[in-house]
């Protein structure tokens, strides 16, 4: 049985001896029929191919607890699942391996890895349909991978958890907000990373709450600090002090958590904006100078604050930045003051909620 390519319509070729029954009305054996798949697989001679559609969201990275590392563990990153953007994408059995749309590039390095350990044999096809902007603190490239691993999980009846999808591609060397996101979303904060090689334990997920939303500055035309870069950025840091670890801590365990769960904005933002900024310090050197990757959202976001938002800080390496209110309408407000300054630089506003549920996976 062999499939052609014509007019971008898959036939088969095949000889009707090896059919069957299924053509029996024909009068010799040995004779050539052109069917398409579809035609096949109506007919109940070759398997449907199967596919799955995964939605996988951003995460805004705000910051670290421990940069210090003297307990034992290092890092401990805060985050919080939105639900714009979002990477969408569709895997697919197919005849060969291949990746189309928006960032094919990481889609198929991705694909391929999991084909191989999991598809036994079978090829697969990605469609990428929308992609969360690359290298901009959102969590491109986790969300791209473990979308892709899952699909190929469910298509082959694997029994493979997130995490261990994330360690097959590398994900969660620092921090596990971008697993524990795409398998739960809310407010996360994970434990650092230890001893062992595998990514740090969430210690908290929390709801966020649903009234609030964040306003997202984006600058499409810049990228944050990633791929060598980044470990490079990281082994130069400087040592950083352990009581300042300890002002972390603190502000995350009784300020920022208990703002979440009393719906109390004003502990969170404050709490938040001040995480934001004793980290920013001290990865500044990496950012030439300056707590912000991007100058120009830097500005935006500082104008956020003075108009009424709280909680104002860079997701990650940036260049995104965000701002925190307690409701839509203080955000359209907000949004409607600043969208024309933001234009005027090239830079883009986004109206974001917390979302508290993970990727959605299914048929296509």
């Amino acid at each position: 049985m062999q499939f052609l390519d014509v007019a971008g319509i898959d036939f088969c070729c095949v000889t009707v001896d090896r059919l069957g029954s299924a053509f029996n009305r024909l009068s010799h054996s040995g004779a050539t029929l052109f069917a398409t798949r579809r035609q096949l697989q109506t007919l109940g001679l070759i398997r449907p191919m199967r596919a799955i559609t995964v939605s996988a969201p951003a995460r805004l990275h705000l910051g670290f607890v421990d940069l210090n590392g003297s307990l034992g563990r290092k890092y401990g990153s805060i985050g919080l699942a939105v639900n714009q953007p979002a990477t969408v994408l569709t895997v697919r059995e197919a005849e060969r391996l291949s990746a189309s749309g928006p960032e094919r590039e990481r889609a198929e390095k991705a694909l391929r890895r999991f084909a191989d350990l999991y598809g036994e044999g079978q090829s697969f096809a990605v469609e990428v349909t929308h992609a969360i902007p690359a290298h901009a603190g959102l969590g491109s490239g986790t969300q791209l991978a473990l979308a892709i691993g899952a699909a190929i999980r469910a298509l082959a009846r694997r029994s493979v958890s997130d995490q261990s999808l994330g360690e097959i591609v590398e994900r969660g060397a620092r921090s596990a907000i971008g697993i524990t996101a795409f398998e739960r979303g809310g407010f996360i904060v994970d434990g650092g990373r230890g001893t062992l090689q595998q990514p740090p334990p969430t210690v908290v997920r929390l709801d966020f709450p649903t009234d609030w939303r964040a306003i997202l500055v984006l600058d499409p035309r810049d990228v944050g600090v990633h791929g060598e870069k980044e470990t490079a950025a990281f082994q130069a840091l400087p040592e950083f002090p352990e009581a300042l670890s300890g002002h972390l801590c603190r502000l995350t365990l009784m300020r920022l958590l208990p703002g979440i769960v009393e719906h109390d904005i004003a502990a969170f933002g404050a709490a938040l904006s001040e995480i934001q900024s004793i980290v920013g310090q001290h990865f500044s050197a990496a950012q030439g100078g300056a707590g912000w990757s991007s100058p120009a959202v830097g500005h935006i976001v500082k104008r956020l604050g003075e108009a009424g938002a709280s909680g104002l800080g860079q997701s990650s390496w940036g260049p995104t930045g965000f701002a925190f209110v307690d409701s839509e309408a203080a955000a359209q407000r907000l949004y409607s003051s600043l969208v024309e300054e933001a234009k005027a630089v090239r830079l883009e506003l986004r109206i974001v909620q917390g979302r508290n549920s993970g990727a959605v996976i299914g048929p296509a």
